[in-house]
């Protein structure tokens, strides 16, 4: 019995230009950021609805609660549009995708950029955030807690100095002031205590009424504004790299949509060829 002749293997019917390995690996790129920003929504909605967030919005005038839900919402949409694009092939979908992540990375380009060349004016601006955070340090026990982790990591206390804790209503200085805090100071304030079981909350009582000299012996004195600035600075490498981690998945992303579309672009190519081709008694 004879056998029939089998099809050529290289027939257009069966070639594809479409690499799995391309298509695959973006639709799996995209979901884990798809699962990140749904994550980022659940947390800022749960932030949201627990907690009223007043102070923070009075130091840094956006929620960070919304500013979370916000940033999830348009990556949920970003990613969204790479994983059907890449699983369904969409040229639509994930020129898009792609569009929209070299706009993001762009815009964070120019801002870094514009940080560096306006270094004098984002200082005014940290120093802006740092006396609201000063004067409503009361009204927010993760805004204390957050000040209080600073001024220990970074061995400083106030914005400038120690003084300018005397924005705040409750460690003001002026004679009127019926707190029990008046001319005091945070205990994260005050210099470490070799073997210390219990922490002294009281150990920065009365300490903007004493000149540096004296309050250097109990409390920090200098500022967290210039440990800041320092600390960057001798940090640039470390940030540099943390730059670098976010831009590399943003990079490839845009580059693994575009050889995708490229490769969609070819396949519809020799899909029309085909068709135009089809009678052809070589074909």
């Amino acid at each position: 019995m004879a056998r029939r002749p089998r099809a050529p293997a290289a027939s257009g019917e069966e070639f594809s230009f479409v690499s799995p390995l391309v298509k695959y690996l973006l639709f799996f790129f995209n979901m884990l950021f798809w699962v990140i920003s749904m994550v980022m929504v659940a947390v800022g909605v749960y932030a949201r609805l627990m907690k009223h967030a007043e102070a923070a919005l009075a130091c840094l005038a956006v929620d960070p609660a919304i500013l979370l839900v916000v940033v999830g919402v348009l990556m949920f949409l970003l990613t969204f549009c790479g994983c059907i694009g890449s699983l369904r092939e969409n040229i639509c979908l994930l020129q898009t995708f792609s569009l929209c992540l070299t706009a993001v990375f762009l815009l964070q380009l120019a801002a870094g950029i514009l940080g560096f060349v306006f270094s004098d004016k984002a200082r005014g601006k940290v120093s802006e955030i740092i006396n609201n955070a000063i004067v409503h340090y009361r009204d927010d026990l993760d805004l204390q807690n957050l000040i209080d982790f600073g001024q220990k990591k970074f061995s400083c206390c106030g914005g400038i100095s120690y003084k300018d804790w005397s924005q705040n209503m409750y460690f003001n200085c002026s004679e009127d002031n019926p707190s029990r805090e008046r001319c005091s100071v945070p205990y994260s304030c005050c210099l470490p205590t070799p073997d210390q079981a219990v922490i002294n909350t009281m150990c920065g009582q009365g300490m903007q009424a004493f000149d540096y000299v004296e309050a250097s012996k109990v409390i920090y004195t200098n500022g967290c504004i210039d440990k800041l600035v320092n600390w960057i600075h001798s940090n640039l490498f470390l940030l540099g790299g943390v730059a670098l981690g976010l831009a590399i998945p943003q990079l490839v992303g845009i580059l693994l949509s575009q050889i995708l579309v490229n490769q969609i672009k070819d396949q519809i190519k020799l899909q029309l060829y085909n068709q135009q081709h089809r009678a052809d008694p070589w074909y």
